[in-house]
């Protein structure tokens, strides 16, 4: 939330318009992030200690399921940094706020891609010169494309570290969200249409593949809120006090489900691979 809940905001219809969403955000989030960060440790940790005992056991490729743990603990290794920021403001400066969100975008996009590669074909069936090539594609790619997240996040009232510091209709912000609605809407809703079409896709979520689309599931609720966002602030949709606070409570929940995505990705492979 960019903004102090005792502002009047110009866009509501009606003022003064008091949002009670960030005195409930500031209390909630800290420990929120914390025990997530925390679950996603011991999952992973779990995770490569399975893999390396046992690597013929897998279903899953062993280099896909090695590359989504590296990804989750990329994201979880962030979360302190953000839980700190959130219950005591952050004090680092813009540019340690936009690295970190670059890189917490960068490991979701990573995740998205390699989900939706994992989903088609058979490129991760064996850790060769091709799947090499493929694996550095695809983190490179989500790099790239996790980089107008870290132009458009910024430090808001001196110690906020903030995902959108620009106008919601800014170039870079609508680039950024554009790419946000492709990997985390778009992207499942594709893969779901061409699994249910194609029986030889269809075949790959057996054997718990499927579980890695608990990732694209879990992120699919914020992605909608995200384009939700949008309409909202360029008055698509009505916009009112009361529109606007059950919207960011919307997206609050959607984020912090996605969120778990890292707590709750390894933990469903576990569960995969001891069935």
């Amino acid at each position: 939330d960019d903004s102090d809940s005792n502002d009047t905001f110009v866009y509501y219809d009606a003022a003064p318009c008091h949002n009670p969403f960030c005195p409930l955000f500031q209390r909630v989030a800290p420990p929120f992030l914390a025990a997530t960060c925390a679950a996603a440790a011991l999952g992973t940790g779990a995770l490569l200690v399975a893999l390396a005992k046992r690597p013929q056991a897998w279903p899953q490729s062993r280099a896909l399921v090695a590359q989504l743990a590296l990804g989750t603990a990329l994201f979880a290794a962030l979360l302190p940094a953000l839980a700190a920021g959130i219950a005591w403001g952050w004090h680092l400066g813009t540019g340690p706020c936009r690295l970190t969100h670059l890189l917490w975008h960068w490991s979701l996009f990573a995740q998205a891609l390699l989900v939706a590669s994992g989903s088609c074909g058979t490129a991760w069936a064996r850790w060769d010169p091709r799947s090499r090539r493929l694996a550095a594609a695809l983190w490179a790619v989500a790099l790239l494309l996790a980089t107008p997240a870290a132009l458009v996040s910024g430090v808001a009232a001196g110690t906020a570290c903030v995902r959108r510091s620009v106008d919601i209709l800014a170039p870079a912000y609508l680039l950024h969200l554009a790419l946000c609605l492709c990997l985390l809407l778009l992207l499942p809703a594709g893969l779901l249409l061409a699994a249910l079409a194609v029986p030889r896709l269809r075949a790959s979520w057996a054997a718990g593949a499927g579980l890695c689309w608990l990732f694209l599931g879990l992120w699919a609720p914020y992605g909608a809120g995200l384009a939700g966002e949008l309409l909202l602030h360029a008055r698509l949709l009505e916009p009112t006090c009361g529109s606007f606070q059950r919207f960011d409570l919307a997206l609050g929940l959607s984020e912090g489900l996605g969120v778990l995505h890292c707590g709750l990705g390894p933990l469903a492979l576990l569960l995969a691979w001891r069935c």
